[in-house]
């Protein structure tokens, strides 16, 4: 008798298959005709245990193997790659995953992908209306083993990592264990958490806190029940949120990120602000800016006048409004090389889908690629058309 136990693996039976939950958010199933194939066997919570002993393991691990290629987001139910250290794949070169680094003290975490909202301004299209047909989610210690060789080649200190997704991080379920790992890299000063503020609770703010989270960076974009609900696109916990992040202020630094909506919340402006100083955070209003592939339901604000409103609003409630990288302690840092450029014409291999329907993601160089309206499979010849800030964008040639 062999019984195989897992730290990041729960067991539901479900009629005749065997669900098995990843991470907490994440699902396949497997027949228990082809389980009984291997031998009898039972489940736990987070256990199976097969009466043959005799290559039990080997043969499951070929059914694991086999699961995770059919890996569901539960929260969204797109299709999920997971990103592990044995894939063989860099984390360097996508907006959407991975490690971001624009050439300052800030280097973007970004662990998974997925959103519990539905917003109606989102600019990367997350949420049940989205058209995204990929979901991503990386390992935990894959992300801090190359975060660690990343900040060793910038060679400076006060490091911030920023944990922001596309999506809410807060559904990364090993993001405590994430925290802790980071605060112990002594080159990083700041660990900071772009979150909708939903799924904080007073006891995960006190989790997070004590792990080494230093910063709170909460999308309130109303102090109005209805108008908060209607931005999100489906019923918003306000009062718990408001409540969630006075008690966080007192835990650790909090700022409170509007996105300034005209014909929706410009009127919730000011009593963000107010809210935002009645529990001694900071305000960072943003302006919404139209993309390509987010959702646009109202025209940009011109930055002149964006500038000038926000202007007025300061001299209005005594507050800084208009922030610059120097509020935040971000300075210049040592520029990561790039193994190609704009323009150049490379070789690549093609690795999976990518999150829209045409996008593959390939490699080359040690940097992942975005190659848009691509339905190729193996090794391709790509022209680079961005590269900036060593995130890649490749066309077939």
């Amino acid at each position: 008798m062999v019984k195989l136990e897992f730290q990041d693996l729960n067991f539901r039976e479900i009629k005749d298959k065997i669900r098995f939950i990843f991470l907490k958010n994440y699902y396949f199933d497997i027949s228990k005709e082809e389980l009984k194939n291997i031998s009898d066997f039972r489940i736990g919570k987070n256990f199976i245990e097969f009466k043959e002993d005799d290559k039990a393991e080997k043969k499951f691990n070929s059914l694991l193997a086999k699961g995770f290629n059919d890996l569901t987001n539960a929260i969204t139910g797109k299709k999920t790659i997971y990103i592990h250290k044995n894939f063989g794949i860099p984390l360097i070169g996508l907006g959407f995953i991975g490690l971001v680094d624009r050439n300052t003290s800030v280097i973007e975490v970004r662990v998974v992908t997925g959103c519990n909202l539905d917003c109606i301004y989102c600019s990367v299209d997350e949420g049940r209306s989205s058209k995204k047909i990929m979901d991503f989610v990386v390992e935990k210690d894959y992300i801090v083993d190359e975060i660690k060789k990343l900040i060793e080649f910038k060679g400076v200190d006060g490091i911030e990592a920023h944990i922001g997704t596309q999506g809410e991080p807060l559904l990364y379920q090993p993001l405590t264990e994430l925290i802790k790992d980071l605060k112990k890299i002594k080159q990083i000063k700041e660990i900071v958490i772009d979150t909708n503020g939903v799924l904080l609770t007073k006891e995960k703010v006190d989790e997070l806190v004590k792990a080494g989270l230093t910063q709170f960076s909460i999308s309130l974009n109303s102090t109005n029940r209805e108008i908060a609900d209607r931005i999100a696109n489906c019923r918003y916990p306000l009062k718990k949120v408001m409540e969630t992040a006075e008690y966080a202020a007192k835990k650790a630094k909090v700022v409170i990120a509007p996105i300034w909506l005209n014909g929706f919340n410009e009127i919730e402006i000011p009593k963000l602000i107010e809210f935002a100083k009645s529990i001694n955070a900071k305000i960072g209003v943003q302006n919404f800016l139209n993309y390509k592939f987010g959702r646009n339901p109202v025209k940009q604000m011109p930055w002149e006048e964006f500038y000038d409103k926000l202007k007025k609003l300061e001299k209005l409630h005594n507050v800084k409004l208009l922030l610059s990288r120097e509020d935040f302690n971000i300075r210049p840092a040592k520029k990561l090389p790039k193994p190609f450029k704009k323009g150049d014409i490379i070789k690549a291999e093609i690795l999976f889908d990518g999150r829209l329907k045409g996008e593959k993601i390939a490699v080359a160089g040690n940097r992942l690629i975005s190659v848009p309206n691509c339905y190729k499979t193996g090794k391709v010849k790509l022209r680079i058309i961005r590269s900036k800030h060593n995130i890649f964008v490749g066309v077939l040639v």
